[in-house]
């Protein structure tokens, strides 16, 4: 909702980042940082562009699609989506609006030595969207702090990485992954965090996508 109008005739994978779609960085990002070799979208709306962009193949990458007939919420599509690996040990989860330079290959090592855990997720420094007004005991105005970052409170990154054959026990065939899956874990204690102060930015909006381009821009 937030992408409209561009998301009137596409998915938001679809949504392009100076003229390459998002899906685009995130499969060059999959096979660099993680030696990723496959591919699957779980998708729903207006998914047959994905194909038609796509195909089957994606310079090398093997990509397959599991289309929802009707909403299953994210823990339920990555269920479905699973379904497709039945003998496959770890998977690798991403959101599908999310840049970012972490290095993957390095989160997965750091699953795999944890031992008996269903998943890992990554978590990123909270920064606020809004800017931070500095004040002293007199409530003099004593400076600005432009969207800080709070190192010491994480959030969600949208990045997991996953025992697919234990992960599947806890996963719902409709329901968030957030709510339903992840809190059942932490009660387990099979629930890895792995930190990343790195680069790390999710397109919901015009807005994040104009300052994405703009941040493109000045790196180039």
């Amino acid at each position: 909702m937030r992408l409209r109008p561009l998301t009137d005739d596409r998915p938001k994978a679809l949504i392009q980042i100076k003229g390459r779609p998002i899906a685009e960085y995130q499969i060059d990002w999959l096979t660099k940082k993680g030696g990723i070799d496959e591919v699957t979208f779980a998708c729903g709306y207006k998914w047959e562009k994905l194909q038609e962009h796509f195909g089957s193949s994606f310079k090398g990458v093997s990509i397959d699609y599991s289309v929802e007939d009707e909403p299953l919420g994210t823990g339920g599509a990555v269920k479905k989506a699973l379904s497709k690996y039945p003998t496959e040990d770890i998977c690798v989860v991403t959101n599908g609006d999310i840049i970012t330079d972490l290095p993957l290959s390095r989160m997965i090592d750091a699953h795999r030595q944890a031992g008996e855990i269903s998943a890992s997720m990554l978590v990123v420094p909270y920064r606020s969207r809004f800017g931070v007004v500095k004040i002293d005991k007199l409530k003099m105005v004593r400076g600005f702090d432009e969207k800080p970052a709070f190192p010491d409170v994480w959030i969600n990154g949208g990045v997991y990485v996953l025992n697919a054959k234990r992960a599947k026990k806890y996963l719902p065939n409709a329901g968030d992954i957030e709510r339903e899956t992840f809190p059942n874990l932490v009660t387990r204690g099979e629930l890895l965090s792995y930190p990343h102060y790195g680069e790390w930015i999710f397109v919901d909006s015009i807005k994040d996508l104009m300052q994405l381009e703009e941040s493109m821009n000045v790196v180039t």
